[in-house]
């Protein structure tokens, strides 16, 4: 995990929230990991995205419910709906991020559960399902994202946020999907099956 930390609040509907992250998330770039995959510290940026649908979440999450995030970056959104009362599972596919979200959990006094996971590989994620909310926020900015997700979002759960700031590959997914789409405030989509 990365040494230095600023700290930003976050107003996350009801909740403000206290969130650490790293200074620069272009210093922890890795060559070869980018070379090899075009691996990028996507998780180490605070997205207007994901603090959209930490509101969204803040706001629709009820008490008891089964909550996954996918993609949860640095824990906002999550840490938004286990406030709300719900039982939340964090994954993300960089164990860094999964780090600084169980940091910030802990720092807004919250407890919560985090996973490793790939959208290429959800057979932890699909057993443990269905989901009453999948979760995601500004996960679609490459298009070799969106064929693993219309594929595992149906086999998550029936009901969706999902936040995106209007990326070419979003409007792929959503068509591709084709699930009812509501556009609510800050980009994010509530999603259901037809």
């Amino acid at each position: 995990m990365a040494r230095r930390r600023i700290e930003t609040v976050v107003d996350a509907g009801p909740y403000r929230l206290s969130i650490v992250r790293p200074p620069d998330a272009a210093d922890l770039i890795d060559e070869d990991a980018f070379a090899e995959n075009e691996v990028l510290p996507y998780w180490a940026e605070l997205w207007p995205s994901g603090i959209a649908l930490a509101r969204a979440a803040a706001e629709r999450v009820a008490p008891g419910e089964r909550v996954v995030e996918l993609g949860c970056g640095l824990g906002v959104t999550s840490i938004a709906a286990a406030l709300s009362g719900a039982d939340v599972l964090a994954t993300d596919w960089a164990p860094e991020a999964l780090a600084f979200t169980r940091e910030n959990a802990a720092r807004n006094g919250v407890l919560l559960e985090t996973a490793l996971a790939s959208w290429t590989e959800p057979d932890e994620l699909v057993v443990r399902g269905p989901w009453e909310w999948v979760l995601a926020a500004d996960v679609l900015y490459e298009n070799r994202n969106v064929e693993p997700l219309v594929v595992l979002l149906p086999r998550l759960g029936d009901r969706a946020l999902v936040a995106d700031p209007g990326r070419p590959a979003a409007k792929t997914f959503f068509d591709t999907l084709g699930w009812e789409a509501e556009l609510l405030a800050g980009g994010v989509r509530l999603l259901r099956p037809p």
